[in-house]
């Protein structure tokens, strides 16, 4: 009411007709009143009612977009739900669920099934970013899987160590998030040290965001690449680093480094890449 006698007030001339219109006014409020107030309460009831549309409908879309699991996901989270992916890499018996949780010590002595087992799981470290949308990825996703004698987890890995040039017949990757399939291809093959104050400490270096962070940790890759990369790698790639013991003694590691394949790229182009060298080394001999 206060406001509309100051409105009122600036219009008006002589107090006298100031009192009368308040009067006037003061009826009109409580005959607004009497009849709910409706036109101002209407006015805050629509805006809310159209942003509540708003809003609803961006929930929505968001929903429709988000893309549905594959049917191997779907299976291997009935079976544990912490299932955030698959690997398998050709030429070895690297065929694995990949699992993620809230540290980097469960699943190193406890199987897919949950329970105690020595060869543990592989698994995504608990830092990285990964899910439906590539675009919020870890630009570094780090894998462990132990070095079993077996074969099985990490083991087979070890035909790169002690053969580097065994990557020119099998460099490629398939790595699944739980709603799609990427290819990946080796860049790097690195033997490092894993202790706390290693001069490479791979295993915290997951978010690239920038282009020195990123060309930072190539660089260390190059540096000590056990490999001839003829793969260009670029900031805004992808990249994948898969890890594993290579000696208790001295704490080692061995770890493989790949990036995702981009858009347009193919297999047969970088395989020519890759295979290059040795075709000319063979035809030279």
């Amino acid at each position: 009411m206060e406001k509309c006698e100051r409105q009122i007030g600036r219009k008006e001339e002589s107090q006298m007709r100031k009192r009368k219109t308040s009067i006037l006014a003061l009826l009109l409020c409580v005959s607004m009143l009497a009849a709910g107030c409706g036109k101002e309460i209407d006015q805050t009831a629509n805006t809310v009612t159209t942003t509540t549309e708003e809003e609803t409908e961006v929930e929505t879309v968001e929903e429709t977009t988000e893309p549905e699991m594959t049917e191997r996901a779907k299976e291997l989270l009935t079976q544990n739900p912490d299932t955030v992916g698959y690997i398998t890499v050709e030429g070895t018996e690297v065929d694995n669920p990949v699992v993620q949780t809230t540290d980097n010590d469960y699943y190193l002595s406890v199987g897919f099934d949950g329970q105690e087992f020595r060869a543990g799981t592989v698994f995504m470290d608990y830092t990285d970013v990964f899910g439906a949308d590539t675009d919020t990825w870890s630009e570094n996703i780090v894998l462990y899987g132990h070095n079993m004698a077996d074969n099985t987890m990490f083991g087979s890995l070890r035909k790169y160590r002690q053969d580097p040039s065994y990557y020119k017949d099998y460099p490629f990757i398939t790595f699944s998030s739980n709603y799609a399939d990427y290819t990946y291809v080796m860049v790097g093959l690195v033997i490092t040290s894993g202790d706390a104050d290693a001069d490479f400490p791979y295993w915290r270096m997951e978010e690239l965001d920038d282009k020195e962070a990123f060309d930072g940790y190539m660089s260390a890759v190059e540096e000590k690449n056990m490999i001839d990369n003829p793969i260009d790698v670029q900031y805004g790639d992808s990249l994948l680093t898969l890890s594993t013991c290579y000696s208790d003694e001295d704490n080692s590691r061995f770890i493989i480094v790949l990036r995702r394949l981009r858009e347009g790229e193919t297999t047969d182009e970088l395989l020519e890449l890759i295979q290059g060298d040795s075709e000319e080394d063979s035809s030279e001999s």
